[in-house]
C-alpha cells in the first residue's frame, strides 16, 4: 500500500502544516461543510452529470478500479460531465466523487486520462480534499451567503497557495500510475496542444523555462509581486513549474525506490528470509541482502 509521506511534495506538506496552524481553522471548514454546503454540491453533480458505474459506460467507468487497488484507497463515485471544456475534480468530506468532462476524454489517451484520474485519487489519498473542496468555493466567487466573510484575505491566499502546492503532490501520484512522462505530456495537452505538436514536444527544454520563470519571478521585489499577483488567484502551478517538477522527481531515487517496491509488491515473490516483497530480477534481497 502507498503511504503519502513516500511521495508528497515537501511544499505541500509545508503549506499545510501553516493551514492548520491557524487557530479553529480545521474546524471551521467541516462546518462550512455541514451547513449544507457539500450536500449542495454532491445534489447539483447528481442531477447534471452521469453516474459511471460497470453497467453505465463501463469502458471509461473501468479506468477507476484498478487505480484505486493499486493506492489502497476506497472507491470514490465517478462522474461525467457533459461539458466540452476538459477538466476533472474531486469534492467532498463524507461523500467523496471524482467527476471529469467529456472534453477532457475526447482530448487524451487511454494513459493520460489515468494520469489526471490517479493525480485525482492522489487528492482522496492525501486528504486533501476537504480543503480543496472549501478552496474551490472561493475561486467559483458562489458565496452568496457570505459563508467565507469570516475568513480574512490572507486566510483565503493561504488556502489558495497551500491549494496549488497540493497539485504537485497528485502529479507525483499521476506518475506512480503511469510515469512523469505521461504526467507532463498531458500537461501539454490539457494547455490545448494538439497532438501534432505535443508528440514532437522536447519535455525537458519546457521544464528550463521554469527555471528561467524562477530567475525573473526572484529579480527584485518588484517583480516577485508582480509574478505573485499573476499567480495569487489561481487553482494550479504553471505548466513549466509542473513539467520540472514532475521530471525532476521522476530522476530522483524516491521516485525510483517506491516504483520498484511496487513492482516487487506486485511481483508476489517473497524474500526466504525477511520475508519482504522482492522484485524477480533481483539477484540479491536488497532489504537483507540474502541470495534469491
Amino acid at each position: 500500500m502507498i503511504k503519502p509521506a513516500e511521495f508528497i511534495h515537501p511544499e505541500d506538506a509545508a503549506a499545510l502544516r501553516q493551514l492548520e496552524s491557524i487557530p479553529g481553522f480545521p474546524a471551521f471548514v467541516k462546518k462550512i461543510m455541514a451547513l449544507g454546503f457539500e450536500q449542495f454540491q454532491y445534489g447539483l453533480n447528481m442531477a447534471t452529470a452521469i453516474r459511471l458505474s460497470p453497467t453505465q459506460l463501463p469502458k471509461l467507468y473501468h479506468h477507476l478500479p484498478s487505480i484505486c487497488e493499486k493506492l489502497g484507497i476506497a472507491e470514490p463515485e465517478f462522474y461525467l460531465q457533459m461539458d466540452p471544456v476538459p477538466n476533472a475534480w474531486t469534492f467532498g468530506d463524507t461523500k467523496i466523487y471524482i467527476t471529469i468532462t467529456s472534453g477532457l476524454v475526447e482530448l487524451l489517451n487511454d494513459e493520460e486520462l489515468d494520469a489526471v484520474i490517479a493525480h485525482e485519487c492522489g487528492h482522496i489519498l492525501c486528504r486533501h480534499v476537504l480543503y480543496h473542496s472549501i478552496a474551490q468555493y472561493i475561486l467559483s466567487g458562489a458565496d452568496a451567503l457570505g459563508i467565507l466573510d469570516s475568513l480574512t484575505a490572507p486566510i483565503q491566499y493561504a488556502i489558495l497557495y497551500w491549494y496549488r502546492k497540493s497539485e504537485l503532490s497528485c502529479d507525483r501520484c499521476g506518475s506512480i500510475i503511469t510515469s512523469p512522462e505521461i504526467v507532463a505530456r498531458s500537461m501539454a495537452r490539457l494547455s490545448g496542444g494538439p497532438k501534432s505538436i505535443t508528440n514532437n514536444l522536447s519535455l525537458e527544454e519546457w521544464a528550463k523555462q521554469a527555471d528561467q520563470y524562477e530567475k525573473i519571478k526572484n529579480d527584485g521585489l518588484w517583480n516577485k509581486a508582480l509574478q505573485l499577483s499573476a499567480v495569487i488567484n489561481q487553482s494550479h502551478p504553471f505548466s513549466a513549474v509542473r513539467v520540472r517538477e514532475i521530471l525532476k522527481w521522476g530522476n530522483s531515487s524516491q521516485y525510483k525506490n517506491l516504483i520498484q517496491s511496487l513492482n516487487a509488491e506486485s511481483s508476489g515473490k517473497k524474500c526466504p528470509a525477511c520475508n519482504k516483497s522482492v522484485c524477480d530480477d533481483w539477484a540479491y534481497c536488497k532489504y537483507c541482502g540474502t541470495k534469491l
